[in-house]
């Protein structure tokens, strides 16, 4: 795979401001996003992660070091559009990214800003809604929507401006479990069905378990960083660092507390069933 976003060497300080005094919040990172994968990013609060994301389409530049984003330095102000059109954004309240009255005129808000003709605007506009299953209300008001609905046209206005790839900070942070089931079904098809590079930082690890990769950032560095099964089978290395671990890698741990003797790989419910199943059955 080839890799679209790289970090090299990454600082970022928050400066002083009023008896603020200036923040550090990582120094010399090092980190590689490859295209079409779907990456989660998970940390304790404060640990950087949404700070990182930020850096991914240039609303944060560097203190030192660069991010590079299909080979363009997130630092050149000429390229700064470029990188928008490839990096896309979703923040954690959907209200603060629509602008309009009517979804459908929301959704076509970027790329009419981007200069993109009217007819493309409209296949586009129906295309993303359709992607995310919100195209029957294309002509309702958006504040009438529920908080799932609302990221969902949110994610729709990012795919009307056609990114390679889309960066969710904290998605489902102000949703109920519905409509966090909602948005996640959405960036998995986004990923699985069209490609679709996926960065989601996220402080829900069952949403975590979903990804390819798991990214820990701790204290403004990377404690750990391999598949779901891998990550999550270090439990204590995670306790110690504020985190929690899905509920399936929970109860087997516990389990394994009691005397039992199960691998912490199985994430899903219908794994854990298996595990646990199979070691009943055992002679």
């Amino acid at each position: 795979m080839s890799t679209i976003i790289r970090t090299e060497n990454l600082s970022f300080t928050y400066p002083a401001s009023g008896d603020r005094l200036a923040l550090p919040v990582f120094e010399d990172l090092n980190l590689e996003i490859a295209e079409g994968s779907f990456t989660a990013v998970i940390g304790p609060n404060g640990c950087g992660k949404s700070t990182l994301a930020k850096h991914f389409n240039a609303v944060l530049l560097p203190s030192g070091g660069k991010v590079w984003v299909e080979g363009m330095d997130t630092a050149d102000e000429e390229k700064l559009l470029d990188i928008r059109r490839q990096i896309g954004m979703v923040f954690q309240n959907p209200d603060n990214q629509i602008v309009a009255n009517v979804v459908e005129e929301d959704v076509a808000f970027a790329p009419e800003n981007l200069g993109v003709p009217s007819a493309e605007i409209r296949r586009r506009v129906d295309e993303a809604l359709k992607t995310v299953g919100m195209y029957e209300y294309r002509e309702h008001a958006p504040h009438l929507l529920s908080g799932g609905q609302k990221q969902r046209i949110a994610i729709a206005g990012v795919l009307a401006m056609d990114p390679r790839c889309i960066v969710l900070d904290e998605p489902t942070a102000m949703l109920d479990p519905r409509g966090r089931e909602e948005v996640i079904s959405t960036v998995l098809r986004l990923n699985r069905e069209r490609g679709i590079t996926v960065v989601l930082i996220t402080h829900h690890m069952n949403e975590a378990a979903e990804a390819d990769r798991v990214v820990v950032m701790h204290e403004g560095g990377v404690l750990a960083d391999g598949a779901p099964r891998e990550v999550f089978s270090r439990v204590e290395l995670l306790r110690k660092a504020g985190l929690d671990v899905p509920q399936t890698t929970d109860l087997l741990n516990e389990l394994n507390r009691a005397g039992w003797s199960l691998p912490l790989e199985a994430l899903s419910p219908e794994a854990c069933a298996e595990v646990i199943a199979a070691a009943l059955s055992a002679p």
